[in-house]
This record gives C-alpha cells, sequence and structure tokens, in this order.
C-alpha cells in the first residue's frame, strides 16, 4: 500500500470517529439525558451502553490521530524548525512547551484527588413517605442489608430462582427476569410493615 492510500484510509477512519463520537455525545446529552440511567434505551441500549461506545469511539479517534502525526512527523518537524535563522530555536522552544502543558493537562485529571461529595447512587434513601427507595444500581444483597428483608423472601415472592447471584445489579436482574423495581418495592414495604 502506497503512501497517499494509508493516508487517505488513516484520515477517513479519523473523520468518521469525530463524526460518531459527536453523534454518539449528543445522543447521550439530548436523547438520553442524565437521570436517564437504565429506563431509557435507544437501539435496545441504555444511556451508560451508549457510553461505553462513546469511550471507545474516542479510543479509535485518539489512535488514528496519533498515526496521523507519526505518518506526518518529518513535515510536522519542518514546520517547527522553520527556516534555518529564523528563530527556529525560539519556534522549537514553544513547540516542546505547548507540547509539555498538553500532556499536563491530560494528566491532571489522573492527578487530582477524587472527593466524596455524598451517598453514590446505590445506597438507599427514604422518600417522602419514609419508605426505603429501590433502584436498578443496587444488588440483592444491599437491599438485604439496608431493610432487613432476606434475600430468599424477596426472590420468593417474584417468583425468581433461589439460585440468583446476590451480588447481580437489579437493573440486570430486571431485564433478564421481567420484573418491575416498584415490585420489590411492594415486597419489601410489606414485609416491613409485618410486626
Amino acid at each position: 500500500m502506497n503512501r497517499s492510500t494509508t493516508n487517505f484510509i488513516v484520515d477517513a477512519v479519523a473523520f468518521a470517529a469525530m463524526m460518531l463520537l459527536g453523534a454518539t455525545g449528543a445522543l447521550i446529552r439530548y436523547v438520553l439525558p442524565p437521570g436517564s440511567g437504565h429506563f431509557s434505551r435507544l437501539w435496545r441500549m441504555d444511556r451508560h451502553e451508549w457510553g461505553h461506545i462513546h469511550f471507545w469511539i474516542a479510543v479509535v479517534l485518539l489512535c488514528a490521530v496519533a498515526l496521523h502525526f507519526v505518518l506526518h512527523w518529518q513535515w510536522i518537524i519542518s514546520m517547527i524548525r522553520g527556516r534555518a535563522g529564523s528563530r527556529s530555536a525560539m519556534r522549537m522552544s514553544l513547540a516542546v512547551i505547548g507540547l509539555l502543558a498538553l500532556v499536563g493537562l491530560m494528566a491532571s485529571p489522573f492527578l487530582g484527588q477524587v472527593q466524596q461529595t455524598g451517598e453514590p447512587p446505590h445506597k438507599m434513601q427514604s422518600n417522602e413517605h419514609g419508605a426505603v427507595e429501590i433502584n436498578g444500581s443496587m444488588t440483592l444483597r444491599e437491599i438485604e442489608e439496608q431493610t432487613g428483608v432476606p434475600v430468599a423472601v424477596i426472590l420468593k415472592e417474584l417468583g425468581l430462582p433461589s439460585d440468583l447471584p446476590i451480588d447481580e445489579r437489579m437493573g440486570r436482574l430486571r431485564k433478564q427476569h421481567h420484573f418491575e423495581m416498584h415490585d420489590i418495592q411492594e415486597i419489601v414495604r410489606k414485609h416491613q410493615e409485618q410486626p
């Protein structure tokens, strides 16, 4: 394959990835907005699954751009150096400073410390009536620990097999076994009201 064909393929992949990145970003922001979680779907995928696709498209774009730079490295160096005697040392210094600043900016999120600003979303919260709210990111084990209602009771009431993994997220179990979160809410409420 000649160099022109290689450049064309790399640039076409980068362009396609850039367009798909924009499309999935808009989809996540406007079609499946924050808060839609596992409750809204497009083509059988929820917001979080589209987020994974968005991430991998970004990885493809990053690789294509990196390969583009490798293929054009001699041209980039000659543009930075410029003509001999025309302040090439200053241009080279500015390029190095710019590159270091970019690397520092890219690394800064990984060097920061994550701060906990509240309870994780899978923790149970009480609603205005004092009832415990159950969501799809919770596990059967967490429901049992926080409500006191045994996993075996929940599974029996839902008509589910007793050997289900208790650390599986409720959202996934809901999709596999076709029940609703309010069904679990009712089971918990009923058993908590019993003396």
